[in-house]
């Protein structure tokens, strides 16, 4: 984590951007105690003091209330400082942590990257653990391996089903963290708000601890590697800064949200933007380790950019990208139907995690008739789906799910129509 700043010149921030935001915190507050200011504003108490003390000299706050400890106090705005709270939300509107400059964040991206020659690396027993029994052929295993060792960007491929998705998650949680996110950036004059607790997950408390150091900048907070998934839903516009005026912020992209995690584009090939304009978009930056994003009056900042790619697709890879395109994708695994063994196997782990007894007739009856009668491939989603039905008949029956033959039958109608090969999603 980075040393707390202890001065307003330590934070990096224009002094005149400081006193804006402890003026509008304080607007937005009412009475504000010090502790409170402090915890709002992520600043500590001798940078809250270095502004607060002129700003009662030139009676625009002033002390409401004051304890027997030094740290015991509450401010309030006076009408002076009403006006000043008014004329700095005209300034900027955004109230919230205090932002840490982009050299700062560009600094310890730096120290964080994946691709650093200090950084942990992969390792087989690492990567066979967090699959398990995942149906993956050897050669899969190996390529997914390779990816992450070299962190260079992975296609994933195959048919909608066969469990791309849930494989880049766990290929995620492989990252090793944990690391330090800005809740905000300020980018020139203009403020990016970083952080978004979907993403950032908090780590176990063991590594929370090197946060709650009184010596670190608490406008850092500390979480596991972020794990950032789009899918069809992305568009162009969702690649750059998003304005939002109320706030007075930007919202960062989701590749910006990723550094030094991994970002997943699913569904490549059935997004609002074509799949080599993507593939071209992000390469580019990846390899350069940095990205161009745009603020409103053509004003432009350069971003650092460390993440482990990967593209999902059911499309052929052929039909989604050129082959110069598919040359610039480090790694191409395909993720196809599961063998007999491993279905079953899956079937089985799925059975016991519901509590679902499940009967050797029935397991056998999925696999080896209504699969192969139906010309349905043994795909990932299928075991889930049809013990979540046979649940949901029981459940209505007020009886006890059970795996059997009837059971699967019924769950089976219920997932398809007859004559077609699509999965009911």
């Amino acid at each position: 984590m980075p040393r707390q700043a202890k001065t307003v010149r330590d934070t990096g921030l224009e002094p005149r951007f400081v006193t804006d935001l402890v003026l509008k915190t304080i607007e937005a507050t009412g009475k504000a105690p010090l502790p409170l200011l402090a915890g709002k504003l992520r600043l500590s108490i001798s940078v809250l003091r270095e502004v607060l003390n002129p700003l009662i000299a030139e009676q625009q706050v002033e002390v409401a209330w004051c304890g027997e400890s030094d740290i015991d106090m509450q401010y309030q705005l006076t009408a002076i400082g009403q006006r000043g709270a008014l004329d700095a939300l005209a300034r900027c509107r955004y109230v919230g942590p205090a932002p840490v400059t982009l050299a700062s964040y560009r600094a310890v991206v730096e120290r964080q990257a994946l691709r650093h020659a200090d950084a942990e690396r992969i390792t087989p027993a690492q990567l066979a653990g967090a699959l398990g029994e995942d149906g993956l052929t050897p050669a899969a295993r190996e390529v997914l391996g390779a990816a992450l060792y070299a962190r260079r960007s992975l296609l994933l491929f195959g048919p909608s089903g066969g469990g791309k998705t849930t494989l880049a998650r766990k290929l995620g949680r492989l990252l090793p963290g944990p690391i330090a996110v800005p809740y905000a950036l300020m980018a020139g004059r203009q403020v990016i708000r970083l952080y978004d607790p979907a993403v950032h997950v908090a780590p176990p408390p063991v590594a929370r601890q090197h946060e709650e150091r009184r010596s670190c900048d608490a406008r850092w907070t500390v979480c596991q590697r972020p794990l950032v998934h789009v899918g069809a839903e992305l568009g162009r516009d969702m690649l750059d800064l998003r304005y939002d005026a109320e706030e007075g912020v930007y919202h960062a992209p989701p590749h910006l949200q990723a550094n030094n995690g991994m970002l997943v584009f699913d569904d490549v090939g059935r997004q609002r933007i074509a799949a080599a304009e993507l593939l071209n978009r992000f390469i580019g930056p990846l390899d350069a380790g940095c990205d161009q994003l745009s603020l409103q009056g053509g004003q432009a900042e350069l971003v650092p950019f460390d993440a482990a790619v990967v593209f999902a697709t059911n499309l052929a890879p052929g039909g989604v990208f050129d082959d110069a395109a598919l040359r610039r994708v480090g790694y191409k695994a395909e993720i196809d139907a599961w063998s007999s063994h491993a279905y079953r196997a899956l079937l089985r782990r799925q059975c016991r995690m519901r509590r679902i007894e499940a009967e050797d007739a029935a397991v056998d009856h999925l696999v080896d008739r209504l699969h192969p009668q139906s010309g349905r491939p043994l795909l990932a989603c299928y075991p889930g789906e049809l013990l979540d039905r046979v649940a949901d008949f029981a459940g209505f029956a007020g009886t006890e799910p059970r795996l059997t033959i009837a059971a699967v039958e019924q769950a089976w109608r219920s997932m398809f129509i007859a004559g077609t090969t699509e999965a009911a999603k």
